[in-house]
């Protein structure tokens, strides 16, 4: 990581992380060898670890944070620090840090209105797609119906794998920290200190912080987890409410080009009253959007009409194209 990494401080702080590792190996193989009377094998690193370190040099430390997270790899908020920022005080307690990261009412609400578009595209572009083969409306209903379930169980079933891993992850590696809490405290509270040097703190100060932390061994915890490894324990949401939600989100924009058949349109008049459903559905994401990316709302009104728009086109047109060839 040293030898890879461009920055002058975090390049220390990586070696400086290396010598305190040294440290503790010495205090394992110490007592490995006190418990078997006979001196342990020579350490040789895994051929994940080779691999990962080959990845490292190729691409950078930065590119690669969820892997060395997931190695309990030292040092890895230091990438999303901003502590050096002016607006952004020094973290002193393991309720500020981090904090800024959680996850929001605002972000939970982004990722409704994307899985809402996905939805909406998707099951848009087949419901078109279908008819403009000139398949029968039951035929049309039977595909957008499928096409919503399929969508849905799938995102869903993503969504909970995705969130279950990382959730598996957080907890190992938080009990590795726990564990090394209780084993070693001095040590943590070093590497702790490093970390925040790093940062742009005095070391001594640094030090008598992560120091009162460590004397409280659950906060301590909680901070060794987001600073040393980047992890944010109030990340660990529910994998089965990461499913649903996913779920109800992508079958809600699904659920839109289906509704004129649904009501009992057929032929031309369901066609147009799908394209014009999802075209409304798509402005409405459009305006939504532009909330969390401070641009123009009808700008991002016409973008959406216009990549939604063109995905029912050409699903329009290839389903009509190959209605005729096979037909």
């Amino acid at each position: 990581m040293a030898r890879a990494e461009p920055d002058p401080a975090r390049r220390a702080l990586f070696l400086k992380l290396a010598a305190a590792a040294e440290e503790q190996a010495e205090h394992w193989r110490a007592h490995a060898a006190t418990a078997s009377g006979a001196p342990p094998r020579a350490f040789r690193p895994s051929l994940r670890a080779r691999i990962v370190a080959r990845l490292v040099r190729r691409f950078g430390p930065r590119a690669l944070r969820g892997v060395l997270a997931a190695m309990k790899l030292r040092g890895l908020s230091t990438y999303g620090s901003s502590v050096n920022t002016p607006g952004h005080a020094m973290p002193t307690s393991a309720t500020d840090i981090g904090a800024r990261h959680r996850t929001s009412v605002g972000g939970n609400l982004r990722a409704a209105v994307f899985g809402v578009n996905d939805g909406l595209i998707s099951n848009a572009s087949l419901v078109l797609g279908v008819a403009g083969a000139r398949a029968g409306s039951v035929y049309v209903l039977t595909a957008g119906a499928a096409g919503l379930l399929a969508g849905a169980l799938s995102m869903a079933s993503g969504e909970y794998v995705s969130v279950r891993s990382q959730r598996e992850m957080y907890e190992y590696q938080i009990a590795l920290e726990r564990a090394e809490v209780a084993a070693y405290p001095e040590e943590e509270a070093e590497e702790l200190a490093l970390i925040y040097q790093a940062r742009g703190v005095d070391i001594e100060q640094a030090r008598g912080m992560s120091r009162a932390l460590l004397a409280h061994p659950e906060q301590a915890l909680d901070v060794l987890s987001r600073e040393e490894l980047g992890l944010n324990p109030d990340d660990l949401g529910s994998p089965w409410s990461a499913a649903g939600s996913s779920f109800l989100s992508f079958a809600i924009g699904a659920a839109v080009p289906l509704a004129p058949f649904l009501a009992g349109l057929r032929g031309v008049e369901g066609i147009v009253a799908a394209a014009a459903a999802t075209l409304l559905a798509l402005i409405g994401v459009g305006l939504t959007l532009s909330l969390f990316t401070g641009r123009s709302a009808w700008r991002g009104a016409l973008r959406m009409v216009l990549i939604g728009g063109g995905a029912g086109i050409v699903s329009f047109t290839v389903g009509r194209l190959l209605g005729a060839v096979l037909r």
